[in-house]
């Protein structure tokens, strides 16, 4: 597709008539979506799991083994789709490259040349789920306008749909799977005209296959099959890398892979047993790929076999994109299993606490393997405790709660011996179990011990609605990924463990109450970081001078440490001592600054220090490089509060802070806040502050429902915060 948007065809959405709300209806938005839009793929995600997880319900124009370790996306994750539904915009990755440097679990994953656009499904200021595109190759760093709307467009047509089924009482919910529709043949042909290309493609003197985007053949001619060593009836409907050993490398599933993801052509040499080399050319559509295949230029003297009396075609130069299989060896792990094996260990890196290693396996990971249910069970005191679970009913869950470490059952036996177990049908299980083959409503079961460090610390107990014979492939990859998780869990535990020291710490140096003064009404927040488990430096102290006099400070300590931490207590002692000895504003905080560049920890510190005169109803303040208070009338206007610049504490001793006065009317409410309030990554902190001011005009007259909302603005803004934010409200109250 060429990058400059004038030279393609207009990307017009025509408005969808009214519909039903059946899931079919997405089957057709989708498709018409990928036709108008020029994609070769996407899907449909709804939000499920109480709007934490994005389900696909239908996918197209992306093969399901592709598909699946996507089919259900956290909302807090890192990725293009949960980016664009957690923050409510289009998100567009084009230029080569940039899937890897943004998203790299996933550009870790899909290493191939696509570009894609994420956007919200939103319908009557609700979102309903998400819609994601697919385009071949490298495109614009900046999507192209006429693009956007149109993506936008479809995006809303989709939320229309799904909020019209949720009003005719007939929601679209996810499935297990999700469906895969085809994407539409560009013309219809005549039974004449397919007779004829199967004429056509017997009569050339290579041969000739066809793949769908699964892999499987679809259509191979006699030369082909000769070629490859084999018959047309036992290559249909299998891949190549399957029945084919010598086939059977990473090399040529990781071509086929590139050629479904990037829709450019490739190529690759192999050698059969023979020592017949063999080239083989793949041209990829939205619905399959061509398969051109012809022995290589390489091809030694003598070696036999294509079909009898096949003509040998002269050696034609191979698409750009090539490879060479190496000799055979050893039976290798599938490229997707190796792929998706770093997309695993990626995912897990990526969960910091218990809850979350837990909440990603159950919700997540585990689903992308097919099982119908899933439960993951910790050891404590013996026993195998339930920690999570998905697909599972709860009277069954209560069941396994509790089952002991005993050889008698199977997770007690995998986690006893830390050995996996497999069982492809329900007899499998009752051969080897008879006593633990409850009827659960399942057919096969996959088993996998959790050891970290050479101990057992649980179990995973994957399970099928079906009868499911477990491959060498898989057995190998759910073995790998239950050692993986056991090393998140493990690791996990360690990192809520350290973490949950530093919250004591951070609490203990913050006020447990603030001081009740006649005429004054306070209220406070506290907002830890999400990620990372070093302890904060924002703080803030309501200091009682005498009966009608008090002072209300808050700070932001550099970094995020101990060492912070301590230096947070020290520069809250110094303020309030001098406070209490009757310093102004001003001096308050030039006394301080001494004190800190005279400890010389290393670290600065902004604090703005406001002095509070209930019986004038006036303020004095003074800051040392915080950001101004924001000041609500009692009309509801609001503004930010001009209070003179002033050096951060701890850089120059002989810094001088100017303070002035501003009057405090009864009823009007006096906000004090950290940058975690406004502060995130992309974001311009002056918008994020108008924002606040707006939040702040109109919310609620009462003082703990507003400093409720406004933190809840800051945590939808941003959940994964990576600064600790605190808020302090003061008003006036009539006398």
């Amino acid at each position: 597709m060429p990058c400059d948007a004038s030279d393609e065809k207009p990307l017009a959405m025509v408005p969808p008539t009214e519909e039903s709300g059946q899931p079919e209806v997405l089957d057709r938005l989708l498709s018409r979506v990928l036709r108008e839009s020029d994609a070769y793929g996407g899907g449909i995600y709804v939000l499920t799991a109480g709007g934490q997880v994005l389900s696909a319900v239908v996918l197209a124009g992306v093969p399901s083994n592709l598909a699946m370790p996507w089919a259900r996306v956290g909302i807090s994750a890192s990725g293009p789709l949960a980016e664009a539904v957690r923050e409510g915009r289009l998100v567009w990755v084009g230029a080569e490259g940039e899937l890897a440097r943004r998203y790299p679990r996933i550009g870790l994953a899909l290493p191939y040349s696509f570009a894609l656009a994420a956007a919200p499904v939103v319908s009557a200021q609700q979102t309903w789920g998400g819609l994601l595109l697919l385009w071949p190759g490298s495109h614009p760093l900046v999507i192209e306008p006429q693009r956007q709307r149109a993506i936008e467009k479809a995006s809303g047509y989709v939320g229309a749909a799904l909020r019209r089924a949720e009003e005719n009482g007939r929601p679209i919910a996810a499935t297990p799977e999700p469906r895969i529709v085809p994407v539409p043949r560009r013309r219809m042909v005549t039974q004449a005209e397919s007779l004829a290309a199967v004429d056509f493609t017997e009569r050339l003197p290579e041969g000739c296959c066809a793949l769908d985007l699964d892999g499987r053949i679809t259509f191979i001619t006699p030369t082909g099959a000769g070629l490859v060593g084999s018959t047309v009836p036992e290559l249909l409907g299998a891949r190549p890398w399957e029945v084919l050993p010598w086939l059977d490398d990473p090399v040529f599933e990781d071509r086929y892979r590139s050629a479904v993801m990037s829709r450019h052509a490739t190529s690759f040499t192999a050698r059969r047993p023979d020592d017949l080399r063999l080239s083989f050319e793949l041209y990829p559509d939205a619905r399959g790929i061509s398969v051109r295949i012809a022995r290589s230029s390489l091809a030694g003297a003598g070696a036999g076999a294509g079909a009898p009396g096949a003509v040998v075609a002269a050696p034609t130069p191979p698409p750009p994109d090539s490879a060479v299989i190496p000799e055979a060896g050893a039976a290798p792990m599938r490229a997707g299993v190796l792929y998706q094996l770093a997309h695993l260990a990626a995912a897990l890196t990526e969960a910091l606490s218990v809850p979350d290693v837990i909440k990603l396996v159950v919700d997540q990971i585990a689903p992308s393997f097919g099982a119908h249910a899933v439960a993951l069970f910790a050891v404590q005191a013996g026993k195998l405790r339930l920690r999570g679970r998905h697909g599972y009913a709860a009277r069954e869950m209560e069941r396994l709660d509790g089952v002991p470490l005993s050889p008698d059952h199977p997770s007690g036996r995998a986690v006893t011996t830390a050995e996996p177990a497999f069982f492809a049908s329900r007899r499998e299980l009752q051969d080897a179990f008879p006593r633990a083959a409850d009827d659960d409503g399942n057919h096969a079961w996959a088993f996998l011990p959790l050891v970290a460090a050479g101990r057992p610390i649980g179990c995973c107990v994957l399970a099928y609605d079906r009868p499911h014979t477990f491959g060498h492939d898989e057995r190998a990859l759910l073995t790998a990924f239950g050692g993986l998780a056991a090393q998140a869990l493990d690791r996990a535990h360690l990192y809520d463990t350290k973490s949950g020291l530093a919250r004591s710490l951070q609490a203990s140096l913050l006020p447990q109450a603030l001081p009740e003064l006649t005429g004054l009404e306070t209220t406070a927040r506290y907002l830890p970081a999400t990620r990372g488990m070093d302890v904060g430096g924002d703080f803030y102290d309501l200091v009682r001078l005498d009966d009608t006099t008090a002072a209300a400070v808050i700070g932001d300590v550099q970094g995020h440490s101990v060492t912070a931490a301590a230096l947070m207590g020290q520069v809250r002692t110094a303020v309030r001592a001098h406070a209490i000895g009757g310093a102004a504003p001003d001096d308050v905080l030039a006394r301080t600054n001494r004190l800190l560049t005279d400890l010389n920890p290393g670290l600065f510190t902004s604090c703005l220090y406001v002095q509070i005169d209930l019986a004038r109803r006036r303020t004095c303040m003074a800051t040392a490089g915080h950001l101004p208070p924001l000041l609500r009338h009692p009309d509801g206007r609001t503004e930010s509060v001009a209070v003179p610049p002033g050096l951060l504490l701890g850089i120059d001793p002989s810094a001088s802070y100017e303070a002035i006065d501003v009057d405090l009317p009864p009823g009007a409410v006096l906000a004090l806040f950290t940058d975690g309030l406004v502060e995130s990554p992309g974001t311009d902190i002056e918008e994020q502050t108008a924002g606040l001011a707006a939040a702040l005009s109109e919310g609620a007259q009462h003082l703990e429902s507003l400093a409720d909302a406004l933190t809840r603005r800051a945590s939808r803004r941003s959940p994964d915060r990576t600064d600790d934010t605190a808020l302090f409200l003061l008003r006036l109250t009539p006398s």
